[in-house]
């Protein structure tokens, strides 16, 4: 299997990409930060240490510097994967970039114009930069996958106002996009979805509530973060999808990573199997009480 995950560099990009390498894939990880030069997201992690994982976990792992904005460098993508492969079979864009664009609970009227065209921009427009320039070479052989990763499902976002005007027009377009890539591939026996993960156990959470992956349960958070799950959540289901030899059943839908879970019979790390998105709906939106680890 040949993948490329678009936004390899940490979070829900570098889960995929691990799990992916896990069943032996080369998987081109892509992505601004390198150990030499860091993006305007100024966090630690590189798409180097993303690659290593991936070949510690069984594949092959590739890091190539790209700025996902700038479609020369996504059409030399391209070229270098078509030059090394001469195929593509999985295709994940999870370029967002914009956590330190958005302001929540902001009218539109108080949001910062630049900021929120800004995320747009990087949530959006590098989506399609990267599907213009990489679907060519995946359309090649029947069975081709493209997964899309958002924030919350079509049927989740459809009714709930996702704080902001930037953040809820981004989040639900990445649904409408793996859509559309779904009609677009349909000629060639490929298959689109879009997957959001559950309230993520990320680096950059971690950090914020000042955790680690050891202690997590100790955060003082949301009740969802006890429902809470590793970025291994949502990999392992987008791995299984790429493996799937029945996988056009997925094509057009948006999921959450628990629904993949239980499709394939998945677990997190620990065993469990996170629905953290039932919970919402369930539990907290309602202002029922219920233990958060029947979610789990």
């Amino acid at each position: 299997m040949i993948a490329l995950v678009a936004g390899a560099t940490r979070g829900t990009g570098r889960g995929i990409a691990v799990e992916l390498g896990r069943t032996g894939a080369t998987v081109y990880c892509t992505g601004r930060t390198t150990r030499a030069q860091r993006s305007e997201m100024n966090r630690p992690e590189t798409i180097e240490e993303t690659a290593e994982l991936v070949t510690a976990a069984g594949g092959t792992g590739v890091a190539v510097q790209v700025d996902h904005l700038e479609r020369d460098q996504v059409e030399e993508l391209a070229g270098r994967v078509d030059r090394e492969q001469g195929r593509l079979d999985v295709l994940v864009n999870d370029v967002w970039g914009g956590d330190h664009l958005w302001e929540w609970d902001t009218p539109v009227w108080k949001h910062d114009m630049d900021k929120g065209l800004r995320l747009l921009r990087l949530a959006i427009e590098t989506h399609i930069v990267t599907s213009r320039h990489l679907l060519p070479l995946l359309i090649r052989n029947e069975g081709g996958l493209v997964v899309e990763v958002t924030d919350g499902t079509w049927a989740y976002n459809e009714t709930h106002y996702r704080e902001n005007v930037y953040y809820d027009l981004a989040k639900m377009s990445v649904n409408r996009l793996a859509f559309a890539w779904s009609n677009e591939l349909r000629p060639y026996g490929g298959t689109a979805l879009a997957v959001t993960p559950g309230f993520l156990r990320s680096e950059a959470m971690l950090d914020h509530f000042g955790t680690t992956e050891d202690n997590w349960r100790d955060a003082k958070a949301d009740p969802g973060w006890l429902v809470s799950e590793t970025p291994a959540y949502v990999g392992r289901g987008v791995a299984a999808v790429a493996a799937d030899p029945d996988k056009q059943r997925w094509t057009g839908r948006s999921v959450e990573s628990g629904e993949l879970a239980e499709a394939y019979d998945l677990t997190d790390v620990d065993g469990s199997r996170p629905q953290v998105w039932r919970y919402i709906t369930e539990v907290l939106e309602p202002g029922k009480d219920a233990d958060p680890a029947e979610y789990r």
